[in-house]
C-alpha cells in the first residue's frame, strides 16, 4: 500500500464485494490537456485550465466514485526540462506523485503525434512500479481515418496496459477509460465519501482560481511570473460574507503595473472574473480583497516557493 493511502483512514462504508480504489496519475509533457481531463472526469472544475501551457504547478486531486470504484485521480504538473528552481520543484511534484500510484494516466495531445517531450515523459514509466495506460487525448482534433494508426503508434512506445483514446472537452470515451482504469486497480476501501470530489483545501483552490483569473485577463509574458498569496480568510461575524485578502506576487514592477492598469481597472477586472468561480465553488458571499506585490526572483528562491505553494 502506498505512503498516501497510509496517511488516508477509510470512510466507514460497505463498498460492494470486489470494489476497487486506489490512485490515478496524471502525466505528461505541458499543454496536453491534464487538467481539462481531470475537471471533465469529476463532473466538477478542481483543477484551473488556460491557453498557455504549465499553468498547473502543484499536485492535486479529483475524486470519482461510482458503484464499483472509487478513483482518486492525481493531477500533476507537466513534465519539462526545467529553467527555474520553481521548474524544477514542479517537476520533483510530478515525480514524486508517480511512487504513490496504483496507475499511470500518461497523456498524450491526439493531434501533436508523439513528440520528443512525450518521449521523455515515457522513459520516466520504465521505473515505475504501477501499471501504465497512454491516454491519447483530443481525439476530437485527429483528422477521420488516423486513429488506427496512431493507437498503433503510441502502443509500440511502451508495455503499456493499453491505449485508451479521449476527448477531456467533449468527454468522447471517458466511460471507457474510467473502465480501463478500474479493471488494473486493487481491491481496496472507499477511501472518501462519496460525494467528495477533490480533498484539496478550500484555500488552495481559492488562490489557483484567482491566478486563473489573472491569467485569463493579462497577455502572454505575465502567466509564468505570478503566484497568489491568500493572506486572510475570514468569515465575517453576523454575516453572510467571507473576507478574502489575497496577494499577487510578480518578479517585476513593470508587470505590477499592467496587473493594477490604469486607475486599478486590470485589478478590478481580475477580481471580478475570480469572484463569481470562488462564490460558485464555496456557495458563499465573498468580499474579494486583491493586492499587486513585486517579489523579485520569486521562482528562484524556495522559501517563497514554499510559501505560496505549502505542502
Amino acid at each position: 500500500m502506498s505512503e498516501a493511502k497510509d496517511r488516508i483512514p477509510a470512510f466507514p462504508s460497505s463498498p460492494v464485494p470486489g470494489f476497487r480504489s486506489g490512485f490515478a496519475v496524471l502525466i505528461g509533457r505541458p499543454g496536453v490537456g491534464k487538467s481539462t481531463l481531470l475537471n471533465r472526469l469529476v463532473g466538477q472544475k478542481v483543477a484551473i485550465t488556460a491557453a498557455v501551457p504549465q499553468i498547473t504547478r502543484t499536485r492535486l486531486s479529483g475524486i470519482l466514485t461510482l458503484p464499483y470504484t472509487q478513483i482518486v485521480f492525481v493531477d500533476t504538473p507537466g513534465l519539462h526540462r526545467p529553467r527555474h528552481r520553481l521548474g524544477e520543484w514542479m517537476v520533483e511534484q510530478s515525480v514524486r506523485a508517480l511512487r504513490d500510484a496504483d496507475v499511470v494516466l500518461l497523456v498524450l495531445d491526439a493531434g501533436d503525434g508523439v513528440t520528443p517531450e512525450d518521449r521523455a515523459a515515457i522513459a520516466r514509466l520504465g521505473g515505475v512500479r504501477a501499471p501504465a495506460l497512454a491516454v491519447l487525448n483530443k481525439i476530437d482534433r485527429l483528422p477521420p481515418g488516423e486513429m488506427v494508426a496512431r493507437l498503433a503508434a503510441v502502443g509500440g512506445l511502451h508495455a503499456f496496459a493499453g491505449v485508451v483514446p479521449v476527448s477531456g472537452l467533449t468527454g468522447a470515451n471517458l466511460d471507457g477509460l474510467v473502465q480501463a482504469i478500474a479493471g488494473l486497480l486493487p481491491e481496496g476501501p472507499q477511501y472518501f465519501p462519496p460525494e467528495m470530489v477533490t480533498d484539496q483545501p478550500e484555500q488552495a483552490l481559492v488562490r489557483e482560481l484567482i491566478r486563473e483569473a489573472a491569467i485569463k485577463s493579462t497577455r502572454e509574458e505575465l502567466p509564468y511570473g505570478i503566484a497568489v498569496e491568500i493572506e486572510e480568510f475570514t468569515r465575517r461575524e453576523g454575516k453572510d460574507l467571507l473576507y478574502i485578502r489575497a496577494t499577487l506576487h510578480v518578479e517585476r514592477d513593470a508587470h505590477k503595473k499592467m496587473l493594477i492598469g490604469k486607475d486599478g481597472r486590470m485589478l478590478r477586472a481580475i477580481g471580478q472574473r475570480a469572484r463569481g468561480d470562488i462564490e460558485t465553488l464555496l456557495h458563499s458571499r465573498i468580499y474579494l480583497d486583491l493586492w499587486v506585490k513585486t517579489s523579485k526572483g520569486w521562482r528562484e528562491r524556495e522559501e517563497l516557493i514554499k510559501t505560496f505553494y505549502p505542502e
